[in-house]
């Protein structure tokens, strides 16, 4: 079976399919500096996984898309404030060129529903 939550014409923000969740990526607001994008990005996906009946103790992989790398210590800070240090997630981080100039961090995740 598979669950799609908020779905729209072009995505859903996640989708469920048996106990795995995938997140489409997240941001915050433009404009705003890493850190508070960070900060907005991990709020909304905390949100998703509860919507979907999981928390963040159950990410299993996170990908974090950065327009420049010389910000990872800024969302790094953000990040380790947040993380489930008894069940850290597989990571991986990268430098890219985001959807609008004006976002500096974008966060996927997928996840364990049980």
């Amino acid at each position: 079976m598979i669950t799609r939550i908020q779905p729209g014409a072009r995505m859903s923000e996640a989708v469920v399919h048996g106990d795995t969740i995938y997140l489409s990526g997240q941001v915050g607001e433009p404009g705003d500096d890493v850190a508070t994008q960070t900060r907005t990005a991990l709020a909304e996906i905390e949100a998703l996984l509860a919507e979907a009946g999981s928390d963040k103790s159950k990410i299993l992989m996170a990908q974090i898309w950065m327009a420049d790398i010389a910000d990872f210590e800024a969302m790094n800070g953000v990040w380790d404030a947040w993380v489930d240090t008894a069940n850290p997630p597989a990571r991986a981080t990268g430098e890219s060129r985001l959807a609008s100039p004006d976002y500096k961090v974008e966060i996927i995740v997928i996840a364990a529903k049980a």
